[in-house]
């Protein structure tokens, strides 16, 4: 019998708008697949999201929108794009045709290509980016690439260095201004520019490098004489737009000049961490002791220790905002019971990782006794073996104290010490992350160190919970595995500066073995010993293993 047939409209199947994107993300899911990589995850889900969307997109750019869709694989996507152009492939239409074609009708979509519109393309741009002229990315660009052609230079430039040298083209940016700098996290955020050491060392990436070429190309610099732009005729000054400053963060007239302190135009002021103060209605037995010592001080919060000192301007333009550069002492208090909770629940770690990179030289753990040992959560032992790390280890100068009285009678003898320390002594500020004097710095001297961080640029340096790069989470993350340091964990981001690359690295090992191995030759330290086998295995266990780690 035959089958009766249906009358009526058929309802049209569904035409896919961006059926190359399609094709391309189902290609690199299969290759991923092939070979093993988890990345095959990401590209389906990314595929996934790209069926769902109804409309045509011009370029992988566009897709950002899309679930799933980073800037690296929309990065893929343009790059795959203008392969595909470049190679005869079918061109797409200009806006206008792509709204007047979308006008005619749904058969002008049946297409074997998306209606890909590209963005217009930048004379020797590297994918879609592209600084402007007299840009502050441009320049900090050809700096860094004239560093790396120099052959007797250093690879890379610190903070300072860049500003000094881009002041040259720049009258509005200031050597020294430590004020924030768009410029320059442009470009790490686009990988363009690789942030490395402590002090910072700013050095080009592959791909920085590759632009920044392509930028002296389009310039007409030669390979031996790369600068900010061309050469300007004798007797001329180059023109420089307003954006410039503005893009390194600073406006002209804004620049705040270094703040100098001669001696008799401050006082030495111990600041408390408002945490050591409790409760609203009274003040704790710490404070009452500080003032029966007769100790100038003053409640704050700080972001980092407990106890610092500043230098304080006694004669200031304006009463209720003084001028204050912070002295290279910080004390951390820590009573017994304290101690162990913050050993317990892995504060300890990470209060003494955040105040070796705090700018401040001379770090003092002060140990406070409380109650009877014995009634501890943790051993006795095990409370020494802390406090002598911290010594050994990590440097810390260790002051253990009887009761809060004397601790009291410690923190005031510091500050007379210091007052008379710094007595007759011209106070200078410097930026964050620039040494201070190279002779006080290295070794005991007999003189202070008198380039200070002003207290604002050393609290906000110090605030724990700030917007962090890719790199720093990576980082943290590395040190949460039991035996790895935050010396090693520098050592590892150094060679692999996020989990992508370092995914990328293990994926390109051709047996498991090699897997395990692959970190175990990693230099860490003063002393540049291996990582060694046992740490690298845990590692590519955690990082390579598909099934939930037991």
């Amino acid at each position: 019998m035959a089958a009766p047939v249906r009358l009526g409209r058929k309802r049209p199947l569904p035409v896919c708008p961006n059926p190359l994107f399609v094709r391309w993300l189902t290609e690199w899911r299969d290759e991923a697949a092939s070979r093993g990589r988890r990345t095959q995850f990401v590209f389906q889900k990314a595929l996934r999201s790209l069926r769902r969307y109804p409309l045509p997109l011009r370029s992988g750019k566009e897709a950002k929108i899309l679930l799933h869709f980073g800037d690296g694989l929309c990065r893929m996507l343009d790059q795959r794009l203008q392969q595909h152009r470049s190679s005869g492939g079918d061109h797409a239409p200009d806006s206008s045709e792509a709204k007047s074609s979308a006008q005619e009708g749904p058969l002008a979509e049946v297409q074997d290509l998306p209606m890909l519109v590209p963005a217009q393309p930048k004379a020797g741009g590297s994918g879609s980016y592209w600084p402007a002229r007299h840009s502050g990315a441009r320049a900090v660009l050809l700096l860094l690439y004239r560093e790396h052609l120099n052959p007797s230079g250093r690879s890379f430039l610190t903070k300072e260095e860049l500003l000094q040298r881009c002041a040259q083209k720049a009258p509005g940016v200031a050597p020294g201004s430590a004020r924030p700098w768009p410029a320059l996290r442009s470009l790490l955020y686009r990988n363009l520019v690789l942030r490395t050491h402590q002090p910072a060392r700013y050095s080009l990436t592959p791909e920085g490098l590759e632009l920044s070429q392509k930028l002296a190309e389009s310039e007409g610099l030669s390979s031996l004489n790369v600068g900010i732009g061309p050469e300007e005729p004798p007797g001329e000054e180059p023109e420089v737009p307003g954006t410039f400053s503005a893009e390194l963060g600073i406006n002209e007239g804004s620049v705040q000049p270094l703040l100098e302190l001669r001696p008799g135009e401050y006082r030495v002021l111990l600041c408390v961490d408002v945490g050591e103060t409790k409760g609203a209605g009274h003040r704790p037995e710490l404070i009452r002791q500080l003032q029966r010592l007769h100790v100038t001080h003053t409640v704050r919060k700080l972001h980092v220790g407990d106890f610092v000192w500043v230098a304080q301007e006694t004669r200031p333009r304006d009463p209720a905002i003084p001028k204050e550069l912070v002295l290279d002492h910080i004390v951390e208090r820590k009573r017994l019971d304290d101690l162990c909770s913050s050993i317990i629940d892995g504060r300890f770690r990470e209060q003494k990782f955040r105040l070796k990179r705090c700018g401040l030289g001379h770090r003092v753990y002060l140990v406070e006794e409380h109650g009877s040992v014995h009634n501890l959560s943790l051993p006795e032992s095990t409370l020494r073996q802390a406090v002598t790390n911290t010594q050994v280890v990590d440097g810390f100068f260790v002051k253990r104290t009887a009761d809060i009285k004397e601790s009291a009678a410690y923190l005031a003898l510091l500050t007379r010490g210091l007052e008379s320390l710094y007595q007759g002594h011209t106070l200078r500020s410097r930026p964050w992350g620039i040494p201070g004097d190279p002779e006080s710095g290295a070794g005991p001297s007999p003189n202070p160190l008198c380039s200070l961080l002003t207290f604002n640029d050393f609290n906000a340096g110090a605030i724990k919970n700030k917007a962090q790069s890719v790199r720093e989470v990576f980082a943290r993350q590395l040190m949460q595995v039991r035996g790895v340091s935050g010396e090693k964990a520098a050592a590892l981001v150094d060679r692999y500066s996020t989990p992508a690359s370092l995914l990328a690295a293990y994926d390109a090992c051709a047996t498991p073995k090699e897997q395990e191995m692959l970190l175990s030759t990693v230099k860490c330290g003063r002393l540049q010993r291996n990582l060694g086998p046992a740490l690298s295995r845990t590692l590519s266990q955690l990082y390579c293993s598909y099934s939930p780690l037991t």
